[in-house]
């Protein structure tokens, strides 16, 4: 991810691109690595709506448009909420990573 000031942030990340993968994203992972994350490919833009179910880590959730700009970013996700969690806009990409990473990473909408 590259910040408005130019500074690359980089993480190592799973990708989600197939229908299975994308039902089960991060849920059951008792560690996430600092600067790993999962990324959850749609295709195409549409709406795009998670949760946490069965997921014990708190997250972050940056919600992507079709060139990889964050549009909306969700902090510190709570561990286990069914809360349906949705950007107010049409996303492509999704990239989950620990909670509270973007933010002590200077990671913004925009970026």
């Amino acid at each position: 991810i590259e910040r408005a000031d130019g500074v690359q942030v980089v993480f190592e990340v799973e990708l989600a691109r197939a229908l299975a993968a994308r039902r089960t994203g991060l849920m059951g992972r008792q560690v996430l690595p600092a600067r790993h994350g999962m990324l959850f490919d749609f295709a195409r833009l549409g709406t795009v709506t998670m949760w946490m179910k069965d997921t014990p880590l708190p997250l972050d959730m940056l919600f992507l448009d079709e060139s990889g700009r964050v549009l909306w970013l969700y902090a510190d996700a709570a561990p286990g909420s069914l809360t349906l969690i949705s950007a107010p806009m049409p996303a492509r990409y999704l990239l989950e990573i620990n909670g509270g990473e973007a933010r002590g990473l200077g990671i913004a909408v925009g970026d």
